[in-house]
């Protein structure tokens, strides 16, 4: 991966020389650029930063020091890269980072972070590289910075220790905390005993000590839940519970999952739709149709191995907000009925806010097997859908 960087403090990422990320740029794995906006500006102060428009506290970076430096990096595009970088900007108005970010960006060739400072950068600039080059406005968290740096040291660790060869043992890298939804189980060394300062013996727990696999897998499931509950409840809504699905991983979708989520639903739709012509919806779509559809839906993919065997998708109902929607509950073919539909509705179902009441869904009017399904879990047909064969369905929200 080649990582362009633009900052008017550029030793801030001399940080990104040292522990595994600074052995992958020696090592070649990452190409790592860091570039002086301060380069760019030709006055005798080198100045990057005007008042603004409208008036108000603090500088506004220029757009013209920072077309300049982007546009440099621009020029620097090789046979390797692809004609642009994805810039990222970080900011605190921006989408959050999380560990499916990291995920999505780690499969580009090139980023580019552009480092702001004081107020921001003039909204121009945001507006001229949008014509050149994929813009992402990233937020690391809920608080403000005061630049773009500290960010970029973060996201840049997140997304390089992915990469293929820059973590040993690539297997750490699945049982993490944020991988899946939840926390990391705890984790314990030798001696299998310790006395503390007071005299106190602290055993790890023998579950850990009796050589027994399953059950190892099994408690540290448990307990990624239980810590995941104590510290993070708010995970535990994006997060695999039932134990049909404890054993895949699960992640929230993003744009670069559209031709896999598109490979997924023709598998799981032509076998309910045979005739071409008749397709419309889910089967018709290609990978843009669908990666349009996710900025609409939040959806949950399930792999197995890498794999993707099951995905639904959840909304507020737009036009009324106590109904929670359920759609596009896919199972590959070959492991359907084995009870991941009826998990993946269940999931679906928790992932519902606590002020909904009704939970709805849609399906084919001709499809038994789906309506057993879903009578089954409680729910009932309310009418006809507003595409022509499929029926709603819809329950209250218990409890």
């Amino acid at each position: 991966m080649r990582i362009d960087a633009v900052s008017i403090f550029p030793e801030y990422l001399d940080a990104l020389d040292i522990s595994l990320i600074g052995k992958a740029r020696r090592e070649g794995l990452i190409d790592l650029r860091v570039h002086d906006l301060r380069d760019f500006a030709h006055d005798r102060h080198r100045t990057v930063d005007d008042t603004p428009y409208g008036g108000g506290a603090g500088m506004v970076m220029k757009a013209q020091p920072w077309s300049e430096a982007l546009t440099h990096v621009l020029d620097s595009a090789d046979g390797t890269t692809g004609a642009a970088p994805v810039l990222i900007v970080p900011g605190p108005g921006g989408e959050r980072f999380s560990q499916s970010t990291a995920r999505e960006l780690a499969q580009a060739p090139w980023l580019a972070f552009a480092c702001g400072r004081y107020e921001g950068i003039d909204e121009r600039v945001y507006e001229w590289a949008a014509e050149r080059m994929e813009v992402r406005v990233v937020s690391l968290g809920d608080y403000v910075l005061n630049g773009g740096e500290v960010a970029v040291l973060a996201m840049v660790e997140a997304i390089g220790r992915l990469l293929p060869g820059v973590v040993g043992n690539a297997e750490s890298l699945v049982e993490e905390s944020h991988e899946g939804g939840l926390l990391e189980y705890p984790i314990y060394t030798k001696p299998a005993v310790w006395s503390d300062a007071d005299g106190i013996e602290r055993p790890v727990p023998q579950v850990l000590l009796g050589g027994n696999h399953g059950a190892v897998a099994q408690w540290r499931h448990e307990q990624r839940l239980a810590r995941t509950a104590a510290r993070r409840p708010d995970l535990l809504h994006v997060a695999a519970t039932t134990q049909e699905l404890a054993g895949l991983d699960h992640s929230v979708a993003t744009r670069a999952d559209a031709a896999e989520l598109t490979v997924l639903q023709k598998a799981c739709w032509i076998e309910m739709v045979t005739p071409a012509e008749l397709w419309w919806g889910a089967p018709a779509e290609d990978a843009a149709a669908v990666a349009e559809g996710l900025t609409h839906w939040t959806t949950h993919l399930f792999r197995s191995e890498g794999r993707l065997v099951g995905s639904v998708r959840v909304r507020r109902d737009p036009h009324r907000e106590t109904t929670w929607q359920i759609g596009r509950l896919m199972v590959v073919p070959d492991l359907q009925g084995r009870g991941l539909g009826r998990a993946l509705l269940a999931h679906a179902e928790a992932l519902a806010p606590a002020d909904i009441t009704t939970l709805w869904l849609n399906t084919g009017a001709d499809q038994a097997r789906l309506l057993r399904l879903y009578k089954k879990a409680g729910y009932a047909v309310v009418g006809p859908g507003e595409n022509a064969g499929t029926v709603d369905l819809s329950r209250p929200r218990r409890g």
